[in-house]
């Protein structure tokens, strides 16, 4: 079982600045794919940016310019620095990750979630 544990979510006003953290655990983990969805109440769970372990990276419409994913390979961590946040990027952010634990086992898991609110 390959477990991700997410932080750095919470409270911020319009146009202030989070970073969230997602570190997996496990032994013998190569991961491939790490990346970030939301899930604002009522509406369906999105994808906000993904990154693939040669660093290449993808981001939703919404957050181009504003959000940027990163991953320490040596930590098996994903972060993602999201700035001039609105309003409307209040959600739970969720981390996910796949990918192959001890070198036999393809796993994709994803984290407990983090709420971010973006209000004054």
């Amino acid at each position: 079982q390959v477990q991700l544990v997410e932080s750095g979510g919470g409270l911020v006003q319009p146009g202030g600045s989070l970073r969230l953290s997602c570190a997996a655990s496990g032994s013998e983990l190569s991961i491939n794919f790490m990346g970030w969805y939301r899930q604002a109440p009522g509406k369906e769970r999105e994808l906000v940016a993904t990154i693939t372990s040669g660093g290449n990276t993808n981001y939703a419409d919404s957050v181009k310019g504003r959000v940027t994913i990163a991953r320490d390979n040596a930590k098996n961590t994903v972060y993602l620095q999201m700035n001039s946040l609105k309003p409307e990027d209040t959600a739970v952010y969720y981390c996910t990750a796949d990918g192959m634990k001890d070198g036999l086992q393809f796993f994709r898991s994803w984290g407990q979630g983090t709420q971010v609110t973006v209000s004054s």
